[in-house]
């Protein structure tokens, strides 16, 4: 049985625990063998949202199959706020030294930095605190703008919810990927839909890259993927020229602008259609004129 030890900080967030804390929880569901722990320097723990949370001081014994998560910490502006002592610093340090994995949520990787843990390694997190963890952490590599990396066994991830993303690598890295689809079906935590399309959304089949530029252009198709937009407007928010932002997002998306924002309105019409809803409705909450490029989209192989 593996061990997964959370490690609580006062103004911890809630989804960054809960999150990846469910993850384990259902995969040990289906038989994956999971125990999880909760350990803080205090035995009560204020989260952020104001949610007391009862842990343990007492470390367990762990072994190499063990995994060492740190959830984040609601942050003020150019902090990071991490408040752990150097006797639990060096725990999660000598976890990793003894062949364990260690992981962060969000603002946790601040733990992993001041650990040591992130020197010399890629790692990343909150958008808000990208540029103050590399400030902070000079020897580390911060991959912006991602939603998780690997970097040996040291494995870091954005902000709130990318906790789940996480979570869900590392049980495809121990069980396979069909025991994480599992997991992710049961938590429905993507748009599901029919047949034997991906069973991941597109917004993360496509997010696989390291461009800041792409990344940008693909968080505003994302909020407005109901409006027409003009590949001039997604140029100037990139900063790039239309033919460059074009380049750039193919090679890194393998799909146009316009493909990606036809791809998520095709599946929250799948979305919506799967619960009911007609396709004409569907077409018209999603930003399509009539139903005729929907059915269109629909045809198409994916």
């Amino acid at each position: 049985m593996s061990q997964v030890v959370f490690v609580l900080v006062p103004g911890l967030h809630l989804l960054d625990l809960a999150g990846a804390a469910q993850v384990f929880s259902t995969a040990a569901g289906y038989g994956h063998d999971y125990r999880l722990a909760y350990v803080a320097e205090h035995e009560q723990i204020v989260t952020h949202q104001g949610v007391p949370l009862l842990a343990t001081k007492q470390w367990p014994d762990l072994t190499p199959d063990d995994l060492v998560v740190v959830p984040g910490w609601s942050v003020r502006p150019g902090t990071t706020n991490g408040h752990l002592q150097q006797q639990t610093l060096d725990r999660i340090t000598a976890h990793h030294t003894a062949g364990g994995t260690v992981a962060s949520i969000c603002a946790g990787a601040d733990a992993l930095g001041r650990a040591g843990l992130l020197d010399g390694r890629r790692c990343t997190t909150h958008h808000d605190i990208q540029h103050t963890l590399a400030r902070r952490y000079p020897l580390a590599d911060v991959v912006p703008d991602v939603l998780y990396v690997t970097d040996g066994r040291v494995v870091t991830s954005a902000g709130i919810a990318s906790g789940i993303d996480l979570a869900l690598h590392l049980v495809a890295t121990r069980h396979g990927p069909a025991a994480a689809a599992r997991v992710a079906r049961q938590m429905v935590v993507y748009a599901r839909r029919n047949g034997n399309d991906s069973q991941q959304s597109a917004m993360l089949r496509h997010r696989a890259h390291l461009n800041d530029a792409v990344h940008r252009v693909q968080d505003r198709i994302e909020t407005d993927f109901k409006e027409q937009l003009p590949l001039t407007d997604l140029a100037r928010t990139a900063g790039i020229s239309e033919r460059t932002l074009t380049r750039r997002f193919e090679s890194a998306t393998g799909s146009t602008p316009l493909r990606y924002q036809q791809l998520l309105r095709l599946e929250r019409a799948e979305h919506l259609i799967s619960h009911g809803a007609t396709i004409e409705s569907a077409a018209h909450s999603v930003g399509f004129t009539d139903a005729r490029m929907l059915r269109r989209l629909r045809s198409r192989p994916r």
